[in-house]
Parts: C-alpha cells; structure tokens; sequence
C-alpha cells in the first residue's frame, strides 16, 4: 500500500479527516456504505456525483482529495474544515461553521469569490501570481481554475484560506447540484 508523508504543521490532515469519520461511522454502527448514504444525504436529494465508500476510505492514503466531497464529509461530521489542520487555533464564531444545508440543495466552494479575495490581496501587496503561488504552496495553475469556477482539493484549500486570513467557510455557496 503506497503510504502518504505525514502533513507539515498546520497542514490539513486528510489521515485526520478519514480517522474521524470512521470514528463517528463505528459509533453509529454503520457501514461505509451505509455512513456514504448519509453524507451524500440521499435521502434529501438526488447526487448528481455521488461520493463511494472508495473515496472516504481511500483518504487513509491520498495526498489530495476533491475540496467539495471534503465539504459533504465535514457536513456529515459537524466539523469546520480547520478542525482537521492540527495545531491550528481557527475561531467558532460563526463565519468559520459552514451553513446549515437545506433539502434538495449542496454546499460547494465558491471558487470565483476565493479567486477574487486573492486577486485583492495580492494586488494590495503588490504581487505577482506566482509570488503569492510560491508563498500559498500551490501551482499558479490552481489559481487559473479559481477564476475559471473550477474544482479544488484540500489540502490545496486550505493553504489559500490561511494565506488570505480568513475560514474556509466564507468560499462556500449552496446549489442546486
């Protein structure tokens, strides 16, 4: 089995996440197929891009994992995306919880706005995209599929909400799909 470094210091912990949601699915007494059903709240919705059990379990190993399936998890947990980077102190106020979700709707990350916040901040620091690339920890392509309203993964994510200051709950928009 291909074994995944050990995240750096306030790194988002993917090993973290997984070990979480197995600790609430044996509390539960579920399945992973039956703790996959409930995360994908199929019971409120039709999932366009249902998670498998697969994608949880494989966390254990992965070095990335897709931002918006992460959300479906934490969701399903109660937890902020902060509550997986070990040693980081974020606030429980409430622009750091992400929202409630209602039937028949998805939380998603907002990847335009993400794009704009560091569009302003790096403009207000007089930086170019690929210094602000080297000091995130991320390829400037990531930030061209921002703009474009494309996916991303955690713990890439992450590493762009601390540069900015501010809780990955405030990236996130509800949607029909």
């Amino acid at each position: 089995m291909k074994t995944v470094e050990a995240p750096g210091p306030y790194e988002f912990s993917l090993g973290e996440l997984y070990a979480a949601l197995d600790a609430q699915r044996r509390t539960r007494r579920l399945s992973w197929a039956q703790a996959t059903r409930e995360i994908n709240r199929q019971s409120e919705r039709v999932s366009v891009h249902p998670l498998s059990p697969s994608t949880i379990t494989g966390l254990r190993t992965k070095a990335v994992a897709e931002g918006d399936g992460v959300l479906q998890m934490l969701l399903w947990l109660n937890r902020t995306p902060e509550s997986s980077v070990p040693g980081y102190q974020a606030s429980e106020g409430v622009d750091a919880r992400l929202p409630e979700v209602p039937p028949h709707k998805i939380l998603r990350f907002d990847t335009r706005k993400l794009h704009a916040a560091l569009d302003a901040q790096r403009m207000g620091r007089k930086m170019t995209w690929a210094q602000v690339a080297k000091e995130v920890g991320v390829s400037v392509s990531s930030f061209t599929r921002l703009s474009k309203g494309g996916r991303t993964g955690f713990p890439h994510l992450m590493r762009t909400v601390r540069w900015l200051g501010r809780p990955a709950a405030q990236f996130t928009r509800l949607s029909d799909w």
